[in-house]
């Protein structure tokens, strides 16, 4: 007989049919994915938000693990591990007692597979992470109240302890059953005090019930993208005040200070898009009216995941204007808040220092446009299979397709791909007037750098390029737009501002573009500078003229 969790996870095996989410739990993937490989053929759709169970299983059998389109997919699924049996056996070891708590934190942490993690948003904290973010130098703590939202196994309440807190003065919530048996025995492993401010609950629930100030000092880190329906992320959102901010991080962020007494100290690890993504804007503007103290980029500490990872800490008082301390690379340094405030977006762009920040700002002093309202964008062709699609040498009924590795601020390389004229078999098509354009720029999407082509002859583009028209009445020409954005000092500022892997629309609608300076179709970069009155260093970054 099946339990609950089979039958909820691959419904009941009489049904001739399964939902997308049904269909997405039992392939283990999204069920965006879902909807894509319906649209690609891969899967059979017998009504609307109904897929066919036999089209499921000849997916499993004959095409998941086997076709390269698969390979994130498959990688999930072949990572599955059964967390009802994880848990049941950890918490029967913790009930025996002949392991040590640290043991069996580090255990049960090596032992939850990465779909698991990612599903869940869970990344524990590495030790050496939990000491330097939870520093608190010449501060009485023996009657101050800490608390973990997020304690996992314990790593941050157990340095709570090392640091001078009183164990019946430190709370920690977790939804994991097993973590908090572990948090719980560690710390009266190490104390004798058996807590019962150790629960198994979700701290976002019980913030929206008790928004009112709690704790003196809050130190955690926050589950990551946890996956969550979009209509309950609004739903919190809403009581929080978090605006457009809907990530679970940005979420336990507003919650944090919610929860944080005045004058509290609050201290969060977060994924460096918190700090450089616009989605994540609300909840920058929000940390910006606090006293900031520290930010520090731990580089990316977590394997498997490629995102990096930032500290921030904060005390809930009014920004003084103090200055912040930063850390990027073992660089030290200061900046203050008006720093950040000033750039698009209040990006927080650490890896720039109070030199850099002048330039940026002074360059946004400078009366000048954006693109922002003068851009049609569109996006690559997505096949939806490029080993079935794409060939890699011309014959008849193939048309040349062009991939972001192609475009050089040099040129653009010989076309290496076909694809077949039938654009009907893909899975995402911009409108053709776009790939058409008489004129429009082309550019790499998957890039630390901006590498623009100008493009006069209609080519098509797959989806590691995005493609720009510049819509009439722009002051500025489309070869000029192209020349500055490939120019050194812009790809600086863009490095320098956001900091990121991927050429976003939105970055790129923030760039200044001082268009009084930029006349004709010939850009000469030494006098762009000139005019601008930035100078390039000896060392390759720039400075304001004195």
């Amino acid at each position: 007989m099946r339990s609950a969790l089979q039958q909820h996870i691959f419904g009941d095996g009489n049904q001739e049919s399964l939902s997308i989410e049904e269909c997405a739990k039992s392939l283990g993937v999204s069920g965006a994915t879902v909807r894509n490989w319906i649209k690609t053929g891969y899967l059979f759709a017998v009504s609307k938000g109904q897929v066919s169970r036999e089209s499921v299983e000849k997916f499993k059998s004959q095409i998941s693990g086997k076709e390269k389109l698969n390979q994130r997919a498959n990688k999930s699924r072949k990572d599955y591990h059964n967390h009802e049996l994880v848990m049941s056996e950890l918490l029967e070891k913790v009930r025996l007692g002949g392991e040590s708590s640290d043991f069996l934190g580090e255990y049960y942490e090596n032992n939850l597979s990465d779909s698991y993690r990612n599903k869940e948003g869970i990344y524990y904290t590495p030790t050496e992470i939990v000491h330097d973010l939870l520093t608190l130098e010449n501060e009485s703590l023996e009657n101050k109240s800490f608390c973990d939202p997020c304690c996992g196994s314990g790593n941050f309440l157990i340095r709570a302890l090392e640091i001078g807190f009183n164990p019946e003065n430190i709370f920690g919530f977790d939804i994991d059953p097993v973590a908090v048996e572990i948090a719980k025995r560690r710390i009266y492993e190490k104390t004798g005090f058996f807590s019962e401010n150790i629960k198994c609950a979700d701290f976002l629930d019980l913030s929206i019930s008790r928004r009112t100030g709690v704790y003196d000092y809050i130190f955690t880190n926050p589950p990551w993208g946890k996956k969550i329906e979009k209509i309950e992320k609004e739903s919190i959102s809403k009581i929080l005040k978090a605006g457009s901010s809907l990530d679970t991080c940005s979420l336990f962020y507003f919650s944090c200070v919610n929860a944080l007494n005045l004058n509290g100290k609050l201290g969060l690890l977060l994924p460096e898009a918190f700090f450089n993504v616009a989605t994540y804007e609300d909840a920058r503007v929000s940390a910006l009216s606090y006293q900031i103290e520290r930010l520090s980029s731990y580089g990316k500490p977590f394997k498997g995941l490629l995102t990096g990872a930032v500290g921030i800490v904060l005390t809930k008082i009014s920004n003084t204007g103090a200055v912040i301390d930063c850390l990027y690379e073992k660089n030290k340094f200061q900046r203050d808040a008006l720093s950040f405030q000033k750039n698009p977006k209040s990006i927080f762009n650490i890896s720039c220092t109070l030199d850099d920040a002048e330039v940026i700002s002074h360059i946004y002093s400078i009366p000048h446009v954006t693109l922002k309202g003068y851009g049609t964008w569109g996006l690559g062709i997505v096949t939806g299979n490029n080993a079935k699609y794409i060939e890699s040498s011309h014959r008849d009924g193939l048309i040349p397709v062009y991939k972001g590795s192609d475009i050089t601020k040099d040129g653009l390389k010989p076309a290496s791909s076909y694809i077949p004229g039938d654009f009907s078999n893909y899975q995402q098509v911009a409108p053709m007037n776009l790939y058409k354009a008489r004129e429009k720029l082309i550019y790499k999407f998957i890039s630390s750098n901006l590498c623009f082509f100008y493009d006069n002859n209609g080519r098509f583009i797959i989806n590691s390029a995005n493609m720009l028209i510049i819509n009439d009445g722009f002051p500025v020409s489309i070869k000029v737009i192209c020349a500055l954005f490939n120019s050194d000092f812009m790809n600086w500022v863009l490095e320098k501002i956001f900091n990121i892997h991927k050429i976003l629309r939105g970055d790129l609608e923030s760039l200044p573009i001082h268009d009084k300076f930029l006349l004709g179709d010939n850009f000469v970069e030494s006098e762009y500078l000139a005019s601008i009155n930035v100078e390039r260093t000896s060392s390759g970054t720039f400075r304001v003229k004195r």
